[in-house]
C-alpha cells in the first residue's frame, strides 16, 4: 500500500495538460520526520500518508512533482525565495502565514491535543496546565498557541526543533507536558515508549486565528495558476475515492475534518 519516494528524485505523474504543467513542481516537505506523515525508512525513502497524497494529488492535479526536504523553519523562507514551488508539510492555514503566503483549499484538519505523563493530574486547559513544564516544536501554530494560551501560568515552555525530541523529552521526564497535532501524538502512543510513559490528556480549546482552518498546500502569492491546479487536485482525489483509499492504509477513519 504504501509508496516510496526518494528525495529530490521527480514524481511524473500523468499527461501533461500544457506547457505550464509540464514545468516541475518542486513540493517542499519538512526534513524532520513527522510520523505518519512524512518520514524516511530504512532505505531512505520519503514515506508516509503526506508522501502518498502529494502523488495523489499531483496526478490528479496532472502536475509533475518534485518532493524536496527543507528545514521546517526555513521552508516558508524557501518558498518565496523561489527554491521550492509549494508546500506539503502538514502547515495549516493562518491568518498570520496569509500575509505572506497563499494556501489551497485544505486537504486535512485534525484535533490538537496535550499529551502529558501518565498519573500526572492535568488537563489541556491553562488551569490544568499550572506549574507544568510544556514542550513544542518551533514555528508552528502549537507553539503559538501555547504562547498565547499556557505560557503565563505554566513553569515553563520548553521549544524544540522537530516534534520527536520534544517526545523523548517527555518520555525522559524532562519536561510534564506536549501539545501538537492529535494524529502525530496518536502515532507516538502508539510506541513502545509512548504507550508506557503518557497519555493524552485532553483536546485544547479550538482557535481558529492561531491553530487554522486545516492544513493546505503553501504557495507563493499570485501563483493563481498553480493554486487552481492543486485545488483540482484535491478535489480530484476527494471525488474519486483515492483520498479515502489512502488514508485507510494509516488511519482508522477519516482525517478531513470538517
Amino acid at each position: 500500500m504504501k509508496k516510496t519516494v526518494t528525495a529530490a528524485i521527480a514524481l511524473s505523474f500523468g499527461l501533461m495538460a500544457s506547457a505550464a504543467s509540464a514545468q516541475t513542481v518542486k513540493v517542499g516537505i519538512a526534513a524532520e520526520a513527522y510520523p505518519p506523515f512524512a518520514s524516511q525508512d530504512a532505505s531512505g525513502a520519503w514515506v508516509g500518508w503526506e508522501v502518498e497524497m502529494i502523488g495523489a494529488i499531483c496526478t490528479a492535479a496532472e502536475l509533475t512533482c518534485e518532493i524536496v526536504p527543507v528545514a521546517w523553519d526555513g521552508i516558508i523562507p524557501a518558498l518565496t525565495a523561489g527554491q521550492i514551488d509549494a508546500i506539503m508539510a502538514s502547515m495549516s492555514i493562518t491568518e498570520e502565514r496569509m500575509k505572506t503566503i497563499d494556501f489551497s483549499d485544505k486537504y486535512y484538519n485534525t484535533p490538537t491535543v496535550v499529551v502529558g505523563t501518565k498519573g500526572m493530574e492535568m488537563d489541556a486547559t491553562p488551569e490544568g496546565l499550572t506549574g507544568k513544564i510544556i514542550g513544542v516544536q518551533v514555528s508552528t501554530v502549537h507553539q503559538a498557541y501555547v504562547e498565547q494560551y499556557f505560557a503565563s501560568v505554566a513553569a515553563e515552555v520548553k521549544t524544540y526543533q522537530t516534534q520527536d525530541e520534544a517526545n523523548q523529552d517527555l518520555v525522559a521526564g524532562r519536561i510534564d507536558a506536549i501539545q501538537a497535532d492529535s494524529i502525530a501524538l496518536d502515532a507516538f502512543l502508539a510506541t513502545a515508549e509512548g504507550s508506557v510513559c503518557c497519555e493524552v490528556k485532553g483536546t485544547v480549546a479550538d482557535d481558529p486565528a492561531i491553530l487554522g482552518l486545516g492544513v493546505g498546500v503553501g504557495l507563493r502569492k499570485g501563483e493563481d495558476a498553480l493554486k487552481a491546479a492543486f485545488n483540482k487536485g484535491i478535489a480530484g482525489v476527494l471525488a474519486d475515492g483515492t483520498y479515502d483509499k489512502v488514508t485507510a492504509g494509516y488511519f482508522a477513519s477519516s482525517i478531513y475534518g470538517n
